[in-house]
């Protein structure tokens, strides 16, 4: 109670409203032994030039990439950011919006929600597109719900186990109480086979989860496993890298229903996991089950062209039982500085963005491979991202763990130990290379490594 402004007289006055004779009794629901009985030692008060000394300090412990090479992956990429991004992105107009409902959403915020729509249709392939979710993960488990409404399919969800686990988590968590089965088709491969593909899709299946380039970077064989789903009358899900879609075919081209993706990667920095931004395409026959807004052109009844919430089908806006979803517009700034970052790089600039990805990751996996401590696993394409497996004598000597650790104390964010996605994986390491990485860290990585091998 000290911490919240009020008088002794006022906070008297609400124990007797609410007819509690003191603060503690509110208390008394929790255990005795679930309280904190220490002391928190809680330093006294600071003036404003200590206070900001001590937080430097403490500050200055951290490490970014900027300290450390980074080679990780997974879903959260170090890409560069264009500097005009954070210069656009923080004017007060835009850095203050936060979830305006109809009334008070400014054309601004409007034309800047169609303008990122249009942009991720453009991107994908697709028809339509919301205006964002709240990461990669949950956008995935959203189509999902989209993908049981639209077929009326409640039996079985089936996701590949090349999906990364983190989206397959919480995927299970949503549909935890929901009663569909979810069935993961194993990849021993490290892909996902269209022949087992089918022998799991049927009549009761709503949804194919796949994602490309997946966890362990190597692409999926997209026409054939959409092939596959049609037939059986299932949705289509591709979870896949927005970077890789400027050299790779748009999944509206090779016939995906609901395409979902993790947004950082085009122009939002990583963030210890967060807050991020989930990007949800569809066809337009899907339009009416689509989750969260969506923004839309009409004219004003003086005949002027302006922007509109055309679908707002999330619980706050309409009957709860008619909502699909809850999401709000709380990532909104992230979808506007991504639509600023896709504006500046054009069509040309993220063509060039993923070559670059590609060339480079390439030339690192060459030259890891010349070494003869590791090989490709799969040995299959792959855009930026791979995976590789320990020579069989360097595996017994060194854990992946170690040999990240050994490889953080030389400088580099070295990749990410691929046990801990997959079961069988314990002596791979998958590691992500961005147009950010120059042929000198490389060459500097490979000798590192070499050296600690």
């Amino acid at each position: 109670m000290s911490y919240v402004v009020n008088t002794k007289a006022e906070q008297k006055e609400m124990l007797e409203a609410i007819g509690v004779p003191h603060v503690e009794q509110l208390f008394d629901q929790v255990p005795f032994s679930l309280r904190f009985q220490g002391d928190l030692s809680v330093p006294g008060p600071f003036s404003e030039q200590e206070l900001t000394r001590k937080m430097s300090r403490m500050a200055s412990a951290n490490q970014s990439t900027e300290d450390l090479v980074c080679f990780l992956g997974g879903g959260a990429y170090d890409h560069f950011i264009p500097a005009a991004v954070d210069a656009l992105s923080m004017r007060s107009e835009f850095y203050t919006a936060y979830t305006p409902y109809q009334a008070e959403a400014s054309q601004g915020s409007l034309q800047a929600f169609f303008e990122f729509q249009t942009l991720i249709c453009q991107l994908t392939g697709m028809d339509v597109a919301n205006a964002s979710l709240y990461d990669g993960a949950s956008a995935a488990a959203e189509a999902v719900l989209m993908a049981m409404s639209v077929t009326g399919r409640n039996g079985k969800v089936v996701l590949a186990e090349t999906v990364n686990p983190a989206t397959r988590q919480v995927i299970a968590t949503l549909l935890a109480n929901l009663g569909p089965r979810i069935e993961v088709i194993p990849c021993p491969g490290g892909f996902l086979n269209p022949a087992e593909a089918d022998l799991a899709l049927d009549d009761s299946t709503s949804c194919l989860v796949v994602q490309n380039p997946n966890v362990l970077g190597g692409l999926e064989e997209m026409a054939d496993l959409c092939q596959k789903a049609q037939k059986k009358g299932v949705l289509l899900i591709v979870s896949v890298d927005p970077v890789s879609l400027g050299i790779l075919t748009k999944p509206g081209d090779y016939g995906a229903d609901i395409v979902v993706a993790e947004g950082q990667g085009l122009g939002n920095p990583l963030a210890f996991g967060g807050p991020y931004l989930g990007l949800l395409a569809c066809r337009e026959k899907f339009v009416r089950k689509i989750p969260g807004r969506l923004v839309g052109q009409t004219q004003d009844r003086n005949g002027k062209h302006c922007f509109v919430l055309t679908l707002q089908t999330r619980e706050q806006h309409i009957r709860r039982e008619k909502a699909t979803s809850n999401i709000c517009t709380n990532q909104g700034l992230y979808a506007l500085r991504t639509a600023i970052h896709l504006s500046l790089l054009g069509p040309t600039g993220l063509r060039e963005t993923a070559y670059s990805c590609t060339q480079k990751a390439h030339y690192l996996a060459n030259k890891l491979l010349e070494t003869g401590l590791v090989h490709l696993d799969p040995d299959r394409p792959f855009f930026k991202e791979f995976t590789v497996k320990l020579e069989a004598s360097l595996a017994r000597r060194w854990s992946t763990n170690e040999i990240l650790d050994r490889m953080s104390a030389h400088g580099f964010l070295a990749g990410f130990p691929t046990g801990r996605w997959l079961v069988g994986k314990g002596d791979c390491l998958t590691i992500a290379v961005t147009e950010k990485r120059t042929k000198e860290e490389m060459d500097r990585f490979v000798e590192v490594f070499s050296q600690i091998a």
